[in-house]
């Protein structure tokens, strides 16, 4: 358990990072509890306990389970933005921008780990529990990404005006000009080989 603690936490600390919003951090952070609860559920239908195995697959499904969240707090951030519209409908106009894109990764990632499920023996028996874990996981977090996460978007965050992309100073200015530097000069590295 102190583990998937850790891993919310560093989650959370990478988001705020890049995000630079309190808020808009605060939307996916929300979904991760609501989707893990979830998945104990499921877990606990399919008769698995929570175990090693089940543990380590929730703490990789972390990673991939905000992924959802944040791609909706994002397009409602750049829709708020880019057209000056109230949260609420900012989030109406994005969610109907990515709703498909959403169920098509989850579909995608889901294909990935089902087969693992269905491997005979001992070996089988232990990527099962791994893999019902993670798309248990992966398919709650779309759910609540389709449901949740844009109610939480349309009630915590703020407007922002048409047209506004504000500098960062202090910390979040250094990180940004860090990063779009080391970015060129990846960029330009990958160019010339």
């Amino acid at each position: 358990m102190k583990t998937l603690f850790e891993a919310i936490v560093l989650v959370f600390l990478v988001m705020y990072l890049f995000l630079q919003n309190f808020r808009a951090t605060l939307i996916p952070t929300i979904a991760v509890p609501v989707v893990l609860l979830g998945t104990f559920v499921v877990l606990h239908q399919f008769g698995y306990t929570i175990n090693t195995l089940t543990m380590f697959a929730m703490v990789l499904a972390i990673g991939l389970l905000v992924d959802d969240a944040i791609v909706v707090v994002e397009n409602v951030e750049r829709v708020m933005s880019e057209e000056g519209l109230s949260p609420r409908e900012a989030t109406r106009k994005s969610m109907g921008q990515i709703q498909s894109a959403l169920v098509g990764i989850t579909m995608v990632l889901s294909a990935v780990f089902i087969p693992m499920a269905f491997f005979g023996g001992t070996t089988g028996a232990i990527y099962r529990q791994f893999s019902i874990t993670i798309v248990a996981a992966m398919v709650l977090s779309v759910f609540v990404a389709l449901t949740l996460t844009p109610a939480l978007c349309s009630t915590i965050l703020k407007p922002i005006a048409k047209g506004h992309h504000h500098g960062k100073t202090g910390f979040f200015g250094w990180f940004n000009r860090m990063f779009d530097r080391n970015a060129n000069r990846y960029e330009t590295a990958s160019a010339a080989s």
